[in-house]
């Protein structure tokens, strides 16, 4: 089937609105109040992105933005943002994303076809096309299973669940150290690695059965744990987040000495691979090449991890921004930077055969004028 838009299509093209990050005027909210924000990238990112083929989107819960990353005709670097309150995990693919936020899970669905553009420039605009309501159960990634069912991180809950027709979310596996469901984040389950469709692994700071006892074990207290066997696979490692299956490796962010490595399967020992100068959230895979989510440690909850003494030997600002990184040797091989009034960002994913996204904020002026409608049985 087709799909037109209220203005039909044109030569090929879909017309969608102009400056589709515009907010409606309603009262400001906290994800809204966003000062200032400078922006710097390598030389060479947009010129990476095209000949990789790919756009990368990921997320600040601090603006509440989803940001997509493409390469304009032109060749230059496009930046488009939307406002998802608490823009957490994301994943996704060149005709789907999802996003976890403060109280919903976003399916957002990309509605031109492979010769349309938007405004002569866009050849994806990922439309929310459901939100799924979960209440605020600190949603951080998420899974799609075989069979298309989501599966998300419950970290106030401390477990692992599926959306619910009638309730908040259906629970689908707990930790075994943990007793009871309640919204006290006991561990601070973060991240999720599936594999062959499947969630596998799943990262906690620590085996805590206390309301917010995590807190208390962030230097050393963190674990790798296997879904199949509720087996401990790793321990001992620094807030660790973002586990990710990938080249037959298990990779994870050993985020409180700011490495990226991967878990020895016969020993459980972390072997880092690379350090980044900021508080790392967020992994995503692409080729030869990772793609990191840095943010500048926070203040109090965060401070005294190894990373701070790393930070002090090598003397760097802290970062908050997105890097890649090459597989072969460790080395940084793009980078974009965020400064000013944002210094945490969360998750990243790489968004394949992209060239130029943009997404439609469900608080949009111009989501209310974007309509668009499959091509009627009977024809045009």
């Amino acid at each position: 089937m087709g799909n037109k838009t209220e203005t039909g299509i044109k030569g090929g093209q879909a017309v969608a609105p102009e400056n589709t990050n515009t907010p409606t005027k309603a009262p400001a909210t906290p994800a809204e109040e966003v000062g200032k924000i400078d922006i710097n990238f390598s030389q060479g990112l947009p010129g990476f992105l095209a000949a990789n083929g790919i756009s990368i989107g990921f997320t600040s819960y601090q603006t509440g933005r989803l940001y997509l990353i493409g390469q304009s005709a032109d060749g230059k670097l496009a930046l488009h943002e939307a406002i998802y309150p608490q823009a957490m995990g994301v994943t996704g693919d060149a005709n789907r994303i999802y996003l976890g936020t403060l109280t919903q899970i976003v399916r957002m669905e990309n509605v031109l076809g492979p010769d349309q553009l938007a405004n002569d420039a866009h050849d994806k605009v990922y439309v929310p096309r459901n939100m799924q309501t979960t209440g605020n159960v600190d949603i951080h990634e998420l899974g799609i299973r075989q069979d298309g069912r989501i599966v998300f991180v419950n970290t106030r809950y401390s477990c692992l669940c599926e959306p619910s027709l009638t309730h908040s979310f259906k629970p689908v596996w707990k930790p075994d150290f943990i007793s009871k469901l309640a919204p006290e984040d006991r561990c601070h389950l973060n991240g999720l690695a599936m594999h062959e469709g499947q969630p596998k692994y799943v990262t906690a700071i620590c085996r805590s059965d206390v309301v917010d006892g995590w807190r208390d074990r962030r230097h050393d207290g963190g674990i790798i744990i296997d879904v199949d066997t509720n087996d401990i696979i790793a321990e001992g490692l620094s807030m660790p987040h973002s586990p990710r299956m990938y080249d037959g490796r298990l990779w994870v962010l050993n985020s409180g000495s700011g490495e990226l490595g991967t878990i020895n399967m016969d020993s459980g020992a972390f072997e880092p691979m690379a350090f980044f100068p900021g508080f790392l959230r967020g992994l995503a895979f692409h080729g030869r090449h990772a793609f990191v989510t840095l943010s500048k440690p926070r203040h109090g909850r965060f401070e005294g991890l190894e990373l701070d003494k790393k930070l002090a030997e090598k003397d760097p600002d802290a970062w908050c921004g997105v890097q890649v990184v090459s597989l072969n040797n460790g080395d940084v091989a793009q980078w974009i930077r965020f400064d000013g009034s944002i210094t945490e960002l969360f998750d990243v994913c790489v968004l394949p055969a992209v060239k130029n996204p943009i997404t439609l904020g469900p608080q949009s002026a111009e989501i209310r004028d974007f309509v668009t409608f499959e091509t009627p049985e009977w024809g045009n």
